[in-house]
């Protein structure tokens, strides 16, 4: 199988400190990172600056926060792209972005962003699906609160402006999530239903989801990254420690081993072990002339002798030599 696409979702865990940005970079490439992900986005492009019901937070880990204010610590400045971009360049990291608005599109161009990733949250939001499919650049989109006509008009959206390179992400939007809400044999359904690529976006926590999902056909996985929990932010909570992210790629490499092709061997010789398999020998020491029976014949480890499927055809019939215990027994022992 290729080798999966392991994304470090940067987010809002440099906590407003362009140097944890920067550094993060360096650690998402250390830990076996293939790309490192950012968000682009301003509070003023995400929602309005209002403190009404529908706009402020209820229970959960934001509780309390009214959305702008949510996305004013959450985003990361404009302003810091272009030396991220340039850093994740100089580590070998593929570095692009989630836009949230044309404005955030028009300036990942100029950066020349790779990739476009939707976030589950603008599955809906066909106008600027369609901006960002008209760049004919590959989209990773995430599902997590679509329905299945969400998804098919999404892709249908894309698909319509020519852009066919399309990665759907399994996802649960919870912050964290539980791990029984993962539901991934929902990965190859959807690989099947809508004909693209297929992957994970997990904030559960811990490593199990990621490696289960690519045991299911996931070719990308993303998770949130942090250097270190205690610094604390937005997405601290639920994001994956260098050590751990580290962990989570070694699992998944050894999983991609485990996986290997699909493999029917059909040359014995080559088949490790296949000489311990049954066969028909000789059980006993035999005269010329004795009969065939399942007590001077029999199945047994190793397999150097007969086939076994001839046991049932060779009862009865009459041995044309004198043999030992224990040699190979062969057609060329019978009196035919």
């Amino acid at each position: 199988m290729s080798k999966t696409f392991v994304i470090a979702e940067l987010s809002a865990n440099h906590n407003g400190n362009k140097k944890v940005a920067l550094d993060s970079v360096r650690a998402a490439k250390a830990a076996g990172a293939d790309a490192i992900k950012i968000q682009t986005y301003t509070a003023d492009t995400l929602t309005l600056n209002c403190d009404a019901p529908d706009f402020r937070l209820g229970k959960g880990l934001w509780e309390g926060e009214t959305l702008y204010t949510l996305y004013q610590k959450a985003y990361t400045p404009w302003e810091w792209h272009e030396e991220i971009f340039h850093v994740a360049k100089e580590e070998g990291l593929v570095c692009f972005s989630t836009p949230f608005d044309k404005t955030a599109v028009d300036f990942l161009e100029e950066l020349g962003n790779p990739i476009y990733k939707i976030a589950s949250f603008e599955i809906t939001d066909i106008p600027l699906i369609k901006n960002i499919a008209q760049k004919h650049k590959p989209i990773i989109l995430s599902t997590g609160i679509a329905m299945e006509e969400d998804i098919r008009l999404a892709l249908e959206t894309i698909r319509g402006e020519g852009c066919e390179d399309i990665t759907l992400l399994k996802c649960t939007s919870a912050y964290p999530a539980p791990i029984e809400d993962a539901n991934l044999l929902t990965i190859p359904d959807m690989k099947q239903r809508f004909g693209v690529k297929v992957g994970v976006s997990d904030h559960t926590e811990g490593s199990v989801v990621p490696m289960t999902a690519v045991a299911l056909g996931a070719e990308v996985v993303e998770k949130h990254f942090i250097i270190n929990r205690s610094i604390g932010g937005p997405d601290s909570a639920f994001s994956m420690e260098a050590q751990e992210f580290k962990a989570m790629v070694e699992g998944i490499r050894q999983v991609e081993k485990a996986l290997g092709e699909v493999n029917y061997p059909y040359d014995p010789s080559k088949i490790k072990g296949r000489e311990f398999c049954r066969s028909l020998y000789v059980a006993e020491d035999i005269k010329t002339g004795e009969v065939v029976t399942e007590e001077n014949v029999r199945s047994v480890r190793p397999g150097y002798g007969l086939h076994p499927i001839f046991l049932s055809e060779v009862l009865g019939k009459h041995f044309s030599r004198d043999c030992k215990k224990g040699e190979r027994f062969s057609m060329d022992m019978l009196v035919i």
